[in-house]
């Protein structure tokens, strides 16, 4: 792994008693749903404006169902329903915390948007990947699903900014279409996450939303105790640290990824380099809301992944490409594993909190490497963190 330049190193070591100037963090109300687009520019010295940050925990319990209890087995069936009980994995997942940050940058205005929607549905674990054994006590239990979305507009802000407030409204509503329950529920997100993706990109052109030459990108993670389910057009991005691992659950859509490029070319298009790969020397990303002036080559259908949660996830970024212009996804990994076992030592040596989040301070701490690597584009970072809350021992010492 490249190793973090000298002065990010630096920051790295000041993080706990650090507060960038130019980073604003300030609490919110946790039914919120966040849309970060201003019009806001950067000043001719190079100040970076337009700054937003958010922080925020959820706590699953507050929306669980108590379970009705089944009878217990008879003795001689005891031993083998133990042995054949899966455990659901969302049972240690108590909770996460959030943190966001989207700053103008040094562009002339801002064209991201940031949407985070606690308990934006309510579904049973079994229509969330969890609690699928046969005989499961805990499938009947309904859980709250959590919903994060980047979206990063090009030719203009309003693509973006109507995503964020609409987006995963249009999800909760296909899922909750009559489907055949017999397709699996993988099948059944598939077909909300994409149907929901093409219907919010119907609704730009029906509610004259924006021109046809504005687009935006779309990455976005629906959230359970159980699954890490992504979906995702363009180059914005989703990772996951896990352990010491940083995996990648969106690969961007360039014009020049392999696949891409064939399906561009099969539909009569062309691929030009200027400037990097674009679709007819415009645009840089091969799907995307909006941009209708660009097909059938750039279409809305997104990529969809599943990921089951584990004990060792840290942490998930969803970010803008004004982070990832300038920061491999390992790098990032090793900023935001960094971060949270160091505020998380320090909470569980009872020393005393400053306010801020670890999902929000490596929000802030990306967001402001970024910058000093002179990321040329709006940055726009959630920041998720899958770890329980854990309480401090009570024979920990307080600084006073």
């Amino acid at each position: 792994m490249e190793p973090l330049l000298e002065e990010e190193e630096q920051r790295l070591d000041r993080v706990d008693s650090l507060h960038e100037p130019d980073l604003t963090s300030t609490s919110s109300s946790l039914s919120s749903v966040f849309s970060a687009v201003d019009s806001r520019s950067a000043t001719s010295s190079g100040d970076i404006s337009g700054t937003s940050g958010s922080s925020g925990e959820i706590l699953t319990a507050d929306a669980v169902v108590p379970r009705l209890l089944e009878p217990a087995p008879a003795c001689e069936e005891l031993k083998a329903t133990v042995t054949a009980r899966q455990k659901c994995v969302g049972r240690n997942n108590k909770g996460v915390t959030w943190g966001f940050t989207s700053v103008i940058g040094r562009q002339r205005e801002m064209e991201d948007a940031v949407a985070v929607v606690p308990a934006f549905m309510s579904l049973t674990c079994d229509h969330v990947g969890g609690c699928t054994a046969p005989g499961s006590r805990t499938s009947p239990e309904i859980s709250p699903i959590h919903f994060f979305g980047v979206y990063d507009g090009h030719g203009g802000s309003q693509v973006a900014k109507f995503c964020g407030e609409r987006m995963h409204g249009v999800i909760a509503e296909e899922w909750d279409r009559e489907v055949d329950e017999s397709c699996g529920w993988q099948r059944r997100w598939e077909v909300a996450l994409s149907t929901g993706f093409e219907r919010a990109d119907s609704e730009v052109v029906t509610v004259a939303v924006a021109p046809e030459m504005v687009g935006s990108t779309a990455a976005i993670v629906v959230l359970s105790g159980c699954q890490i389910i992504t979906s995702n057009c363009g180059d914005s991005r989703v990772v996951l640290c896990r352990g010491t691992e940083t995996i990648a659950l969106t690969v961007d859509q360039k014009p020049d990824r392999q696949d891409e490029l064939m399906r561009i070319e099969r539909e009569g298009g062309r691929v030009i380099n200027w400037n990097g790969a674009r679709v007819f020397g415009v645009l840089a990303m091969s799907r995307a809301i909006g941009d209708r002036y660009l097909r059938p080559w750039v279409i809305p259908v997104p990529e969809v992944t599943f990921t089951t949660r584990t004990d060792d996830d840290e942490c998930l970024i969803i970010a803008s490409d004004g982070l990832w212009d300038v920061m491999s996804n390992e790098e990032a990994g090793q900023v935001a594993r960094r971060l949270l076992i160091r505020r998380r030592r320090r909470a569980l040596m009872g020393e005393v909190d400053d306010g801020v989040s670890p999902a929000q301070a490596v929000a802030d701490n990306l967001t402001a490497i970024a910058i000093g690597r002179n990321s040329c584009d709006n940055i726009s970072v959630i920041v998720v963190d899958l770890k329980p809350k854990r309480k401090s021992p009570s024979n920990a010492v307080k600084k006073r």
